[in-house]
């Protein structure tokens, strides 16, 4: 293909601008323009909100680097991302930050995103979350402010919203096509959610990594409390103003989450981007280009999965990459640098320039099937993928028979570590119950999200449940437990230009690797009250059944021939929860429980072999507790 102006989409011709163009050859945009000579500025957007009622609307700081050329003759597409994270742990696996001149004017951004996207015909914003940084305000953790704060500078770069510079003269973006891409991992990818959520005009892509679609989600399951008292703590990590300044804020927010019952309420609607008060999934007009980890347990992978979905049901236009490790940006996927820059530069070029590089002609899923190997697929789930229900009996067996009329099984809802609840799983314990199948007879690819089904009776009002999938069978697995599963090398390579002030080079990565006998392969929670809903609890009444019925966290994961199959139901998980335990004796009516697991039969009939009532599991576990890293 022969290089080509930009002309369409929102751009002006080439004729228009003095100097470089956008230009485009073999689908992708050319680095025609100097990083070395780009405009650096900043601007202060206001905002709809007075989050720290102090009468003014919150301002919004926007750090801005674009082409030179920008300008009214020529018109350049938006990167933006929207971070609390800039002046605290800072961005990425090396933890930057931002760099200001003399001047106060930006003279580093971190990341990648202006090194190599500006020498392409792009301006790059990098948005201080109101309350955090260099921006007005209160940190509302997910709330009103975080979201209409992003919101209003997509308004500004379409003229809806104003913007000043210091001396309060207005700034007026007349450098922008409108057009915005908004980026980032963790909180960032959360706030791109958020405002696609809002369906605000010009907004025309968003790549969320890692990011948060519902608050509750992110510290609840089912009524079941992760931590508590944490919408202030993560308040106070990301502002790093005197602690007196939004005290009665943070205080504020925890009263309205309701830690006391841990039901879903108002305040956790606000903060719910699938089905929300302020946004929901129905109004997202943008492209979505998710990117998550099955193993990350901070921003727990059903916020993927559930986003995910309810795009699909709308028909939104979107792509995945669903990786194996921990908390990590997909920069840092082992082996996949250099195809993750490619993919999201024409990712860009597509949504935010109009070219037509085929990008939405490709495989909609790449999905790491193992520590090395990643495959293409039409979709997410695996499109072949089918809920197979596995049954458990009183003699320990998992299988595709419901057990006996009348076999059940019990356990005491206690406290303990999922070291303990998978340790010795053919040895009764007070704690849990466990059920295994036999050997596979092949290898079997789950591809979704399992569901657990219970019938059971409490003496107390309520329980907490935790079920646990696990895979029984030594192996070398992604070790996600440590490092977030990447270690850090010292050797470089470099994505754009580099000035002396803001280079374009990060240090690669390996992926750790660690040989166990098991791995626990989906983990969900409820508490029992909630199982019919999240804002009205329903009590059980002692010595009756009732059926509770809930889904684990979402798994990508290969159960190979000859390991075994096991499920674990137990009391109160002390791993992933600070909650205590409710002591109620739980009583599982087998013969009408089960596990679902969405397995890709790719047409192959399944002989699952009865477990044996003498296989007993790894005796003593020791499965490191994974680092939560926030950022």
């Amino acid at each position: 293909m022969a290089a080509v102006a930009v002309t369409a989409i929102g751009a002006v011709p080439a004729h228009a601008a003095t100097g470089p163009a956008i230009t485009v050859d073999q689908g992708r945009t050319q680095p025609v323009f100097s990083y070395a000579d780009a405009v650096r500025e900043h601007v202060y957007v206001e905002s709809s909100v007075d989050s720290d009622s102090d009468g003014r609307l919150d301002r919004v700081r926007v750090d801005i680097i674009r082409p030179r050329e920008s300008g009214p003759g020529l018109k350049v597409p938006t990167i933006l991302d929207e971070s609390p994270y800039y002046d605290n742990s800072g961005r990425g696996n090396e933890s930057e930050r931002k760099v200001y001149d003399a001047a106060g004017e930006p003279a580093k951004f971190p990341l990648f995103y202006d090194n190599y996207f500006v020498p392409r015909g792009y301006a790059v914003l990098n948005v201080d979350m109101v309350g955090t940084t260099k921006s007005d305000g209160c940190p509302d953790v997910g709330g009103k402010a975080d979201v209409l704060g992003g919101k209003a500078v997509v308004d500004w770069l379409n003229g809806r919203a104003p913007a000043y510079h210091d001396d309060g003269s207005p700034a007026v973006a007349d450098w922008s096509t409108g057009k915005a891409g908004m980026i980032g991992k963790s909180y960032d990818g959360t706030l791109a959610n958020a405002v696609a959520a809002t369906g605000v005009q010009g907004l025309e892509t968003i790549v969320p990594i890692s990011a948060i679609s519902s608050w509750y989600k992110y510290q609840r399951s089912n009524g079941v409390i992760y931590n508590y008292n944490y919408m202030s703590y993560l308040s106070r990590v990301i502002d790093t103003d005197p602690a007196a300044k939004c005290a009665a804020k943070r205080a504020q927010l925890d009263v309205d989450a309701d830690d006391a019952t841990g039901n879903y309420n108002g305040f956790w609607a606000e903060r719910d981007y699938v089905a929300g008060s302020l946004g929901d999934a129905s109004k997202v007009h943008a492209s979505v280009f998710v990117v998550h980890t099955v193993n990350d347990l901070n921003v727990k992978p059903d916020n993927f999965s559930v986003w995910w979905q309810a795009l699909a049901d709308r028909n939104v236009p979107r792509k995945i990459w669903i990786g194996r490790y921990q908390h990590v940006d997909p920069f840092d996927f082992e082996g996949r640098r250099d195809l993750w820059v490619d993919t999201l530069h024409r990712w860009f070029d597509r949504w935010l320039l109009g070219v037509d590089n085929g990008i939405m002609r490709e495989p909609r899923a790449d999905v790491q099937v193992g520590p090395a190997e990643w495959i293409t697929q039409r979709d997410w789930p695996a499109p072949l993928a089918r809920k197979v229900p596995l049954r458990p009996a009183a003699d320990g067996s998992l299988g595709l028979l419901p057990a006996r009329k009348g076999e059940t099984a019990a356990f005491t809802d206690t406290r303990q570590s999922e070291d303990a609840m998978v340790a010795d799983v053919g040895t009764a314990a007070p704690g849990r119950v466990a059920f295994t199948t036999g050997e596979l007879p092949m290898n079997l690819r789950m591809s979704g999200t399992p569901e657990v089904d219970l019938r059971i009776s409490l003496d107390k009002p309520t329980s907490n449940l935790t079920a646990l999938l696990v895979d029984f069978g030594e192996d070398t697995r992604v070790d996600w437990r440590l490092g977030q599963g990447i270690t850090t090398l010292a050797e470089e390579d470099c994505h754009g230009d580099s000035t002396a002030s803001d280079d374009a080079c990060y240090k690669k990565v390996a992926t750790n690797l660690a040989t166990r006998p098991l791995e626990v392969v989906a983990r969900g929670w409820i508490d029992a009250q909630n199982r019919g809903s999240l804002t009205e609890p329903s009590p059980l009444a002692p010595g009756t059944y009732a059926q509770v019925t809930w889904q684990t966290l979402p798994q990508e994961y290969t159960f190979k021939k000859g390991h075994r199959i096991g499920l674990v139901i137990a009391g109160t998980d002390s791993t992933y929860s600070r909650e205590q335990a409710t002591g109620a004796n739980v009583t599982v009516d087998l013969r009408k429980s089960s596990v679902s697991l969405p397995l890709d039969l790719v047409g192959a009939l399944i002989n699952l072999p009865k477990g044996h009532k003498d296989w007993r599991g790894p005796k003593q576990v020791r499965l490191p507790v994974p680092e939560i890293r926030l950022y």
